[in-house]
């Protein structure tokens, strides 16, 4: 089964200027005066969650393992008038990709729960390596608590329309008896209340409990600044919620 993050096109429909302006007011919440000026999303995908903070002044970094996502990424920024630094690198192997420092280094997209949890602890200690003193890691991930609580089986997307095409997607979740959870993702492109095209992907993943990514940081000598909805301004209490976001800064 082919992944969606081969298809960008795919991977970008329905994520329109309004989520774009949705995730700006996200980052302006959660950074307030925070003293951030450089940053490095090693999980950048097309840029969707990232490039906003170009857009506020940041200096962003951002890599991927996949060349179809930077690709995106970088047409993206172009079309939006910012500037941003892409290469290519695993997130699990970040620190050997660049010796730099950054005031903030991320994980956007729900990215690091597609390896399992004992990979994401190892891959928070690479991130740090990049983080000055005083700096900040921040992720952002679905709420795996909740999904593995709930254990729902379907999830649907409203339907949207590309000029005369309507475009309706679902998800089917399977439970596997090792803990990991495989997501089938089907596009449905409808025109003239005929389908003219579908879409299938596959995507597995090892959710990562909340409290296991918190307490990490906090024994690598971090403070937890923010534990949050993501986007920031939803007001459903946390454990609610479909996202959610962890900002924390490094202890000087």
């Amino acid at each position: 089964m082919p992944s969606i993050y081969d298809k960008a096109e795919i991977y970008d429909l329905g994520f329109d200027e309004r989520k774009w302006q949705v995730v700006r007011e996200h980052w302006e919440r959660l950074l307030g005066n925070a003293k951030i000026d450089t940053v490095l999303d090693c999980s950048i995908g097309t840029g969707n969650l990232t490039l906003q903070l170009a857009e506020l002044g940041k200096k962003v970094t951002g890599s991927d393992l996949n060349p179809v996502m930077l690709n995106k990424c970088r047409q993206k920024a172009k079309e939006k008038g910012v500037s941003v630094e892409l290469f290519s690198s695993d997130f699990r192997r970040i620190n050997e990709n660049t010796n730099k420092k950054y005031d903030c280094v991320m994980s956007t997209g729900n990215s690091l729960p597609y390896v399992p949890n004992e990979e994401v602890i190892d891959t928070l200690h690479k991130m740090d390596l990049l983080v000055r003193s005083g700096g900040y890691i921040y992720i952002d991930t679905r709420n795996w608590d909740k999904i593995i609580r709930e254990h729902q089986r379907f999830y649907f997307y409203p339907p949207y329309y590309e000029k005369d095409v309507r475009i309706d997607s679902f998800q089917v979740w399977d439970y596997i008896e090792d803990g990991r959870i495989t997501f089938n993702i089907v596009y449905s492109f409808e025109k003239e209340k005929q389908i003219i095209k579908r879409e299938i992907f596959e995507e597995t993943y090892f959710p990562i409990k909340r409290e296991v990514l918190s307490n990490t940081l906090v024994e690598m000598g971090y403070e937890i600044r923010q534990m949050a909805n993501f986007p920031l301004q939803c007001s459903l209490p946390i454990d609610d919620f479909e996202w959610y976001c962890i900002l924390a800064q490094k202890r000087m």
